[in-house]
């Protein structure tokens, strides 16, 4: 597909400055974007790459289209930068593979299996009895679902995902390649002969338009439910442990971990690696650094950072301690050392 710098413009609501005939093939970053391609610049700390790219349209903001321009070069200046330059990559998108409605001659549907319209089942899935497919879903080759499990309507999952007993997913579900929903959570007690299995007989709830990145894993509850909210996105290897529940439009970042019982707020952010300790609850909007590990509840909005997590404040004034002792200490060896002068005179 070509369009001109005036399409995007238009579609993107941005002020053109430059060509708006200026054509335009497809997206790129900034490093290898062509003359016929668009980019953007979302942050300053990209401006010399901006100004060494050779990309013929980019989208910038109103504070960064004085150092993103070059000869020839045609911007769309914009106030969110970031969402623009999404808008505008759909229109260049490959689709995907369309899936083939029906019943794949090697899938394994039981009888007892409920089906809705449109929908597709791919190569050596099993579909186990008493288990619910909405209308139009894809269950893409290799899939697995279980005993009365039940999947919503217009929900996509990828190759080998495993969808255990009596598990639930809803409507509009994005699932990637290799997540496990169901698997048993992580209980054992001592007894006299070593340890023994604790039963985890509750379930799995996954809400609409959720996605799930590859090789995610949550695990069924001890009773009850594990529950995921709606709007929620989870990264690939993430870990969501039993009884755990996570807030509407929360973002789980890759492999980041969640012990049992623990309670997202809505919009919490976990940071990649950050870990969550079991039956602790954390407030709406709460933002978790990368690799912190939080051992206690926090209230809405907190941000928490480091290993045991505190909040901001507090974990500056730590950070920067040994620097400023180290400063404290040479001013007092440069007193000390103006004292001795003056006693030896």
């Amino acid at each position: 597909m070509i369009v001109n710098a005036k399409f995007i413009a238009d579609l993107v609501k941005g002020e053109i400055k430059g060509d708006p005939e200026k054509p335009v093939t497809g997206v790129c970053g900034l490093k290898d974007a062509t003359d016929d391609q668009l980019s953007f610049l979302g942050s300053k700390k990209f401006i010399e790459q901006a100004a060494a790219s050779k990309a013929g349209t980019m989208i910038v903001s109103a504070d960064t289209e004085n150092e993103a321009a070059a000869s020839g070069r045609t911007l769309i200046v914009c106030k969110n930068v970031d969402f623009a330059f999404t808008q505008a990559s759909m229109v260049f998108a490959v689709p995907a593979p369309k899936p083939v409605i029906g019943v794949h001659p090697r899938a394994v549907v039981d009888p007892s299996a409920k089906l809705g319209n449109n929908v597709s089942i791919g190569p050596c899935a099993v579909i186990e009895p008493g288990a619910e497919i909405g209308d139009n879903t894809v269950i893409s080759a290799g899939c697995y679902i279980g005993h009365d499990a039940k999947i919503g309507s217009d929900t996509l999952l990828y190759p080998n995902v495993t969808v255990m007993y009596r598990c639930i997913v809803g409507n509009k579900d994005i699932i990637h390649s290799g997540v496990v929903i169901g698997a048993d959570g992580f209980g054992f007690v001592p007894g006299p002969n070593g340890l023994v299995k604790v039963p985890q007989t509750g379930i799995v709830r996954i809400d609409d338009d959720v996605e799930i990145g590859a090789n995610t894993t949550i695990d069924r509850a001890r009773f009850d439910k594990t529950w995921v909210k709606s709007n929620v996105k989870i990264d690939d290897q993430v870990m969501i442990a039993h009884n755990v529940t996570v807030g509407e439009s929360s973002i789980l970042v890759g492999q980041c971990g969640i012990a049992g019982s623990a309670a997202l707020g809505r919009g919490v952010i976990l940071g990649a690696k950050a870990g969550i300790n079991g039956h602790i609850t954390l407030g709406d909007g709460t933002k978790v650094a990368g690799t912190s590990s939080v051992a206690k509840s926090t209230p809405p909005g907190a941000v928490a950072l480091g290993t045991p997590a505190e909040n901001q404040r507090d974990y500056m004034t730590r950070w920067t301690l040994p620097s400023r002792v180290e400063r404290l200490s040479q001013k007092i060896a440069a007193l000390q050392a103006q004292l001795d002068e003056l006693q030896k005179k």
